[in-house]
């Protein structure tokens, strides 16, 4: 990526080995190491709370599947009009579904795509939570519930919906850039 990765003026910290070896095996798994990483870069112990999070939310054990957790990163984005998560996180959906078309439908309308009334579900939730989190109630975990979602898958949908409200609103806040690289994945 050319330029700079937000707008604002923070120098990289000296990095850790394990640090440095995380953003390694970044580069070698996704042939790039993501902005969003060497933005948190200019202070070690906020990068790791952001990326032991980021981890055990999409990549941990749950009764979501990656792909739904991708999904749900990018319908919040969607809403909040995140450029740097709908280009990183829209190229996770295409690879993981292997379906370009799916990735370009979940990013600007995934009520367009032919989704299972467990994904409808999920989404809509986390449409309501990221609107409207005061007016979710009962009824609303209930409608997950009957969908066949667990209490723990509840509690995974929420946490990943509120990672990306959160991460949403900080890559808007200090202009976040997406590595260049994600454009071209998985077309």
């Amino acid at each position: 990526m050319t330029g700079k990765i937000t707008a604002l003026d923070l120098d990289q910290a000296e990095l850790s080995e394990a640090t440095k070896a995380y953003f390694a095996k970044c580069e070698e798994k996704l042939g790039l190491v993501p902005n969003v990483l060497l933005a948190y870069a200019f202070d070690e112990k906020k990068l790791r709370a952001f990326t032991d999070m980021y981890n055990d939310l999409m990549l941990g054990d749950s009764g979501l599947s990656k792909l739904e957790r991708e999904m749900i990163a990018v319908v919040v984005s969607s809403i909040n009009h995140c450029y740097y998560c709908l280009t990183a996180h829209g190229a996770a959906v295409r690879q993981l579904s292997g379906d370009p078309s799916f990735g370009e439908m979940m990013v600007m309308n995934f009520r367009a795509a032919d989704l299972s009334d467990r994904q409808k579900a999920m989404l809509e939730f986390a449409v309501k939570l990221t609107e409207e989190p005061a007016k979710i109630v009962e009824a609303d975990r209930a409608a997950l519930r009957e969908a066949g979602f667990s209490d723990r898958d509840i509690w995974d949908i929420a946490s990943t919906t509120a990672f990306f409200n959160m991460s949403n609103r900080v890559a808007a806040a200090v202009d976040m850039r997406p590595n260049d690289g994600y454009h071209a994945m998985a077309r």
